[in-house]
């Protein structure tokens, strides 16, 4: 079938599998992104389509958010847009019309619109009826829909409501070029069958999305977990390996928690987490691409890459006073290490881990109210990175297991 044959004219057999490619399709998304531009080529493919948009319902800004456009662009549009967006009032069929239906027992249904007025050939009886009911109110077809059409060159669309957890989502538009077959009755049918199909597709995109949310987000915090640091220090390490793109550590370790936790309660030392957690990511945000995570227990970080070591040190600095002015607690202990400097070669997530770990130590044994930064004293033989790198079993006032 080509783009451009109709594809419902005796073809029960190219609609199904064009319902079971833009399933699958779906289905391979990972992300929001992915599952909207899948869903607009298949959908475009399945109808014959020039052109073809999914737009979301952003209701708290009352606007229609154009996702993604796919097929032929015209002037101005870009396939992923930054902030194309319509005010939801021009487009009522979305809020008012799809309620009126809902009230009635109906189902929501697709329509099309064409640059001619009144509109020529034949249409979904849903399109007809709410054309009646326009024009008994003297109005007509959609004005903004009519003159994008004519503007960019475009004869008719189809629009289909995308419905989710039974509420209005945002809706799929397919156009054809101006010449082309009019869409008809049961191209808008076949619209709205695909538009539930699309419905189905994003919610398990956006489940999947929560699932990967929880997994790497600390749920005290809302800060990063430990296993978003493994996954992002493993790729910056390589970028580092490849390019020399500076990597940094600050890990930091929160004074005073358990003497809150014994004295006032766990659920005011859980208040000193996430109130130091708030004074992290205000820090990190200083910085550009920073990550801000809770580790586990009092032991929280910042993954910076790309950023020079001077200012993750300014940064950390910043962390260690902001830290020492709230009420609960007894500061913060940090280390920072960075490849920015002095600390020899590092191949690995864990040596990183390790000498960030030992700066740590030294500020917290030595009560620092300021950043330990490793390789700063004397390169090599500086105590931190010594510390770091002494094995684990070394007996000795400063021994520590450090993180692996």
């Amino acid at each position: 079938m080509t783009e451009c044959e109709d594809p419902v004219t005796g073809e029960g057999d190219a609609r199904l599998r064009a319902v079971v490619e833009l399933a699958q399709a779906m289905a391979a998304a990972h992300t929001p992104r992915d599952s909207a531009h899948a869903a607009a080529q298949g959908v475009r493919q399945a109808l014959g389509g020039s052109f073809a948009a999914i737009s979301k319902w952003e209701r708290e800004l009352g606007k229609l958010r154009v996702l993604v456009n796919v097929g032929e662009l015209a002037a101005g549009e870009e396939e992923f847009p930054d902030d194309e967006s319509y005010p939801v009032h021009e487009f009522p069929e979305i809020v008012g019309f799809l309620h009126e239906q809902w009230a009635g027992g109906g189902e929501p249904s697709a329509w099309v619109e064409t640059a001619e007025e009144p509109h020529d050939g034949p249409v979904s009886a849903a399109a007809a009826q709410r054309r009646d009911e326009i024009a008994d109110e003297g109005g007509g077809a959609n004005p903004q829909r009519v003159a994008a059409l004519r503007r960019r060159g475009r004869g008719c669309c189809v629009v289909a409501p995308i419905v989710l957890h039974g509420r209005a989502w945002g809706e799929l538009y397919v156009a054809r070029r101006a010449g082309e077959p009019v869409f008809g009755r049961p191209d808008a049918d076949f619209a709205s069958v695909l538009a539930a199909v699309t419905a189905a597709g994003i919610a398990q995109t956006e489940r999947l999305a929560e699932v990967r949310r929880l997994a790497f987000t600390d749920s005290l915090t809302g800060l990063a977990n430990r296993r978003a640091v493994d996954m992002r220090l493993d790729e910056a390490l390589e970028l580092h390996r490849r390019d020399e793109v500076v990597v940094s550590l600050v890990v930091c370790d929160l004074n005073g928690l358990k003497r809150v936790n014994d004295s006032r309660g766990h659920a005011v030392g859980d208040r000193l987490l996430e109130r130091f957690g708030s004074v992290l990511s205000l820090c990190g945000a200083m910085l550009p691409g920073v990550l801000a995570a809770r580790l586990g227990g009092d032991e929280f970080c910042l993954l910076a890459v790309g950023p020079p070591a001077d200012e993750v040190v300014k940064v950390a600095g910043e962390l260690c006073d902001r830290a020492g002015e709230l009420d609960l607690g007894e500061g913060v202990a940090v280390g920072v290490a960075s490849t920015g400097d002095p600390i020899g070669p590092v191949r690995s997530a864990r040596r990183l881990f390790r000498l960030a770990d030992a700066a740590q130590y030294k500020a917290k044994a030595a009560r620092s109210g300021e950043p330990v930064v490793a390789g700063r004293h004397g390169g090599k033989d500086d105590p931190v990175v010594r510390l770091a790198d002494a094995p684990d079993r070394r007996s000795g006032p400063e021994r520590r297991r450090f993180r692996r």
